[in-house]
C-alpha cells in the first residue's frame, strides 16, 4: 500500500491512541445525545466484525447496508473494512424493486438494516433469504438485533489492513436513467479523495460536522465521514426530519454541506419570516444590517461555519449570490459517485467565480473534448463498473480520462461551468438540438421558481415545467402568473429561434423522490417528465404561462 494513503481502520486507531477518550460521535435520541467515544467506536467496530465472522461471512463478501445516518452507519462501515467485506450502501429511500436489484446484482450475503421511514414497504425487496442484521432503531425484522450481535462470537482484533487496491465498496448510481450501475472503488481511491478533502478544507480536530445527506451517495460519505476519519473532527448526526433545526442548532457545526433544494428551503423561510422587501432594505442599513445577518446564521444554526458547501446537482449562481449578500458564502463543488464526488471546488469562495464549479483540485487533472464533455482523471477514480467491463470500457478514453457526461465550459483562470449534460439535449419536431440547461438556469431566476425543467424532443419548441416555491403557492396566482411572463419575455429574446420557450406549465402535483421525478440526490428525470407531460403540453404556442389544470 502507498505509504501515504492509510485506511479509515488505520486511522481510527491513530486518533484511539491520540485522543481516545474524547467524543467523536453524536447520536441524537428523543432529542437528547448518546455519546461514542473513538475507544467506544473501535470496541463495537471489532465486536461487529467478529460477529459477521461468527456468522460464517468470509472475506471479500458483500454485505449491504440501508439505513437513514447514524452513528451505527459509521461503525457498520468500519467493521466492513476491518473484516475485510465489500459494502454495499442502499438509499434509505429507495422502493423495493431498486434494493431487490442491488441486493440481487451484488450477490450480497447479508443486509444490516437501520432507521427507515417505510421500511414496511422496502420489505418486499429485501426478501427472506438473505442474512438480516438489525441497528437498534424501529425496523425491519431481522435474525439478529444489534445488542446481541455485539456479544456474537470473538470481538476481531488483529486482522491486517487493507490493501490500496483491495475492493472497499460498490457505490450503486442513483442515476436519472436507466438501471442503477454498481461503481467499484477501493480503500487507495477514497482514501485519496478523503485526505484531499482534509488538506484542503483545513479540517481538524477542533471542528464539528453534521451528518445528514445520504451516507449511500458517495458525496457525505466521502466528505464527512471519510473526512472525520483523517482530520480526527467530531461528527453530530440529525434524528428526524422534524428535529432538522434544532439537530443542526445543538451540533453547532463548523462545516455544512448541503444541495441546492434545501439552500433554496432555508431562503424561503428566512424571506418568509422578514418579508423580501423588507429584508433588502435592512440590508442597506450599516449597523442594523450586521445585526440582520447575524441573527440569520444563528437561525440556521450556522454561526460557527467557516466552510459552507452546495453539489449534488446545479445550485442557481441568483442563490449563492442571495447567500453571499447575507455574509454565508456557499463554495459550489463538483463531482461523480465514479470520482469519489471530490475533483473541482469554488474554494476558497471566490465572488467572482459564482456560476462556475471552480476549479479542479491538487492531483486531479481536467480537459474539455471536442465534444464539449468534461473529462477527470484523478487517484479518486472508480476502478470500473462491477460486472459490466464493456460499459466501463466505454466510460474512459484512450488517456484514461473518465468520460464523465457534462458539457462545460472552462476559463483562462481554469474554473469550470457545467452547461448541461451530454444526453439531456434534445431535438425538437423542427430537428434542431437544444441543451435545456443554460435555459433552466435563466428561467431560475424567477423567484416563484423551486424546481423546473425544460422538455420538448418531438415538439416545436421547448415547454418548460415549474414548480412553485410554497410562498409562491400562497401568493395571488395572477401575481405569480405575471412574474413568470415576464421572466419568459426577458429570456426568449436572447434565445436561438429553435429554442424559444412556447411556454411555461406550472405542475399540480409536487416532485419527489416518490413518484420518481427526483432521483434519491434530488436530481430530476427529465425523461420522466418528458414521458408525462409531452402530450399534455403539445399546442401550447405564444409564450403562455398556463396551470396545469388550464390545459
Amino acid at each position: 500500500m502507498d505509504s501515504a494513503i492509510k485506511t479509515p481502520v488505520e486511522m481510527l486507531a491513530r486518533w484511539v491512541d491520540t485522543q481516545g477518550d474524547s467524543i467523536y460521535l453524536r447520536q441524537p435520541i428523543n432529542g437528547q445525545y448518546v455519546d461514542f467515544t473513538w475507544q467506544d467506536v473501535q470496541q463495537k467496530m471489532q465486536q461487529l466484525a467478529g460477529a459477521l465472522r461468527h456468522l460464517g461471512l468470509q472475506p471479500g463478501d458483500k454485505v449491504a447496508v440501508l439505513s437513514k445516518n447514524c452513528a451505527e452507519w459509521f461503525i457498520t462501515d468500519l467493521a466492513l473494512m476491518h473484516g475485510g467485506y465489500i459494502s454495499v450502501p442502499i438509499y434509505p429511500t429507495a422502493n423495493a424493486d431498486t434494493i431487490k436489484y442491488v441486493l440481487e446484482h451484488s450477490e450480497a450475503k447479508a443486509i444490516i438494516i437501520g432507521k427507515l421511514d417505510y421500511w414496511a414497504d422496502q420489505e418486499p425487496g429485501v426478501g427472506g433469504d438473505i442474512l438480516r442484521l438489525a441497528m437498534p432503531y424501529d425496523t425491519m425484522p431481522a435474525q439478529y438485533q444489534w445488542d446481541s450481535l455485539l456479544k456474537l462470537g470473538q470481538p476481531l482484533v488483529d486482522a491486517k489492513f487493507p490493501e490500496a487496491d483491495d475492493t472497499m465498496t460498490l457505490i450503486y448510481t442513483s442515476g436519472s436513467t436507466g438501471k442503477p450501475k454498481g461503481a467499484i472503488q477501493t480503500y487507495g481511491s477514497y482514501a485519496w479523495t478523503c485526505q484531499a478533502v482534509v488538506r484542503d478544507l483545513q479540517t481538524d480536530v477542533k471542528d464539528r460536522l453534521i451528518s445528514y445527506l445520504p451516507l449511500a451517495h458517495i458525496t457525505e460519505r466521502v466528505a464527512i465521514e471519510g473526512s472525520s476519519y483523517y482530520s480526527g473532527s467530531c461528527v453530530a448526526f440529525v434524528e428526524s426530519l422534524d428535529s432538522f433545526v434544532a439537530d443542526v442548532q445543538r451540533a453547532r457545526p463548523t462545516v455544512f454541506f448541503s444541495v441546492p433544494r434545501l439552500w433554496s428551503l432555508f431562503q424561503k423561510n428566512i424571506i418568509d419570516k422578514i418579508g423580501y422587501a423588507k429584508l433588502n432594505f435592512l440590508l442597506k442599513v450599516p449597523i442594523i444590517s450586521s445585526i440582520v445577518k447575524k441573527k440569520i446564521h444563528q437561525g440556521l444554526g450556522l454561526e460557527h461555519c467557516h466552510l459552507l458547501g452546495s453539489g449534488s446537482a446545479p445550485i442557481p449562481p441568483s442563490l449563492i449570490d442571495w447567500y453571499h449578500k447575507i455574509g454565508l458564502n456557499i463554495s459550489e463543488a463538483w463531482g461523480m459517485t465514479e470520482n469519489s464526488a471530490y475533483s473541482i471546488i469554488n474554494f476558497p469562495f471566490d465572488a467572482k467565480k459564482i456560476g462556475s464549479v471552480g476549479r479542479a483540485i491538487e492531483g486531479c487533472e481536467i480537459k474539455r473534448a471536442e465534444t464539449g464533455e468534461l473529462l477527470v482523471k484523478s487517484p479518486g477514480l472508480m476502478t470500473g463498473y462491477y460486472k459490466q467491463p464493456e460499459v466501463t470500457a466505454a466510460s474512459f478514453d484512450e488517456d484514461g480520462f473518465f468520460k464523465t457526461g457534462d458539457l462545460c465550459d472552462i476559463d483562462q483562470d481554469g474554473c469550470v461551468s457545467i452547461t448541461g449534460r451530454v444526453k439531456d439535449n434534445f431535438k425538437t419536431a423542427k430537428g434542431k438540438y437544444v441543451a435545456p440547461v443554460p435555459i433552466e438556469r435563466k428561467l431560475a431566476q424567477d423567484p416563484h421558481v423551486e424546481l423546473l425543467c425544460v422538455i420538448g424532443s418531438g415538439l416545436p419548441h421547448p415547454i418548460a415545467l415549474v414548480q412553485l416555491s410554497e410562498g409562491a403557492q400562497l401568493q395571488p396566482r395572477e401575481e405569480v402568473r405575471a412574474s413568470l411572463k415576464a421572466t419568459l419575455d426577458s429570456i426568449n429574446p436572447n434565445l436561438e429561434s429553435h429554442e424559444t420557450i412556447d411556454a411555461i406549465v406550472v405542475v399540480a402535483e409536487t416532485w419527489d423522490v416518490d413518484n420518481d421525478v427526483l432521483t434519491p440526490t434530488l436530481k430530476i428525470k427529465r425523461h420522466v417528465l418528458e414521458k408525462r407531460y409531452s402530450e399534455k403540453v403539445d399546442g401550447i404556442r405564444g409564450a403562455k404561462v398556463r396551470w396545469e389544470e388550464e390545459l
